[in-house]
């Protein structure tokens, strides 16, 4: 009895001491997630007006500069950009983008090459056994800084224009609240043409007169490869904020769960404690009454 006591006094003190490092990690991730939420939500919509303003130029422009980020050919060999976070206890965060990198794999099983760059540890040990994958980028998810994006970014273009690769692919988690995540798989290259939606006979989606300044060659040579980085780097801020809102949400169910445990744990502890004493008083009980017999 005295065996179990201790054994249960053990497990306590086993939760006790998990739950305190929770906690302190929800705290950690907390702090962390307050910026990286201000982060992604100042900077999407100048990102998605950008987006925009892409697809419409691409749609309605014949340069050279657009021509080789727009142009769609057979798909042969394929890029996916898996982005996920270095570390882990994030509950499904990184689980969920690596079968969906793994679906696209198979998707395109036996019709085109699939290469994967991985952003992020979680992502590259996932497949490095399986295939040769380029981890020239994988530290620059945990702390997001644009030069760093437009490095990738770079790369990833030069690339596609030299038909290395016919399609780029970004699976990467879009931020929505600390409790939730929009998993997505975007199109990065090719750019999208944009929709044509009619509404009332006036048709929208495609917007035909920009008025250029400087000339029109000059200025889409600037202005296309940066808007692509600014894209690219959105995708490191939104993946960024939600890996530390998964974090901090994990953390706290974990708290509560050791909370769980820990009553279940007491109410185990107690129970043994009052068997042990129960035996001692009977036992206490049994020789006082052998004296008196004897």
């Amino acid at each position: 009895m005295a065996g179990q006591l201790k054994e249960v006094r053990n497990r306590i003190k086993s939760v006790i001491s998990t739950q305190q490092i929770t906690k302190a990690m929800k705290m950690v991730s907390a702090a962390k997630f307050k910026k990286a939420q201000d982060a992604i939500v100042q900077m999407r919509p100048y990102a998605l007006k950008l987006s925009d303003l892409l697809q419409n130029i691409s749609a309605n422009s014949d340069s050279e500069v657009t021509a080789q980020y727009t142009a769609e050919r057979p798909v042969k060999n394929v890029l996916i950009v898996l982005i996920t976070s270095d570390k882990g206890l994030c509950g499904a965060f990184n689980s969920t983008m690596i079968k969906m990198a793994r679906q696209r794999l198979a998707h395109f099983s036996g019709s085109a090459k699939v290469s994967i760059i991985a952003i992020g540890k979680k992502g590259f040990d996932a497949y490095r056994r399986q295939m040769e994958v380029n981890n020239d980028f994988v530290a620059i998810g945990s702390k997001p800084k644009f030069d760093n994006a437009a490095s990738a970014a770079d790369f990833i273009m030069k690339a596609y224009a030299n038909k290395q690769y016919d399609r780029v692919e970004v699976i990467y988690s879009r931020f929505k609240n600390a409790a939730s995540q929009v998993f997505t798989l975007d199109q990065y290259l090719p750019v999208a043409k944009p929709e044509k939606k009619e509404t009332k006979g006036e048709k929208k989606g495609i917007v035909n007169d920009f008025v250029f300044e400087p000339d029109k060659d000059s200025l889409i040579l600037e202005l296309v490869p940066k808007i692509l980085k600014t894209q690219f780097f959105r995708y490191l801020l939104e993946s960024n904020a939600s890996e530390h809102g998964a974090r901090m949400t994990a953390m706290d169910k974990a708290s509560d769960n050791a909370n769980e445990i820990l009553k279940d744990l007491k109410i185990a502890y107690n129970r043994a404690r009052q068997a042990a004493i129960t035996t001692e008083l009977t036992e206490i009980v049994s020789g006082a009454a052998a004296l008196k017999s004897a």
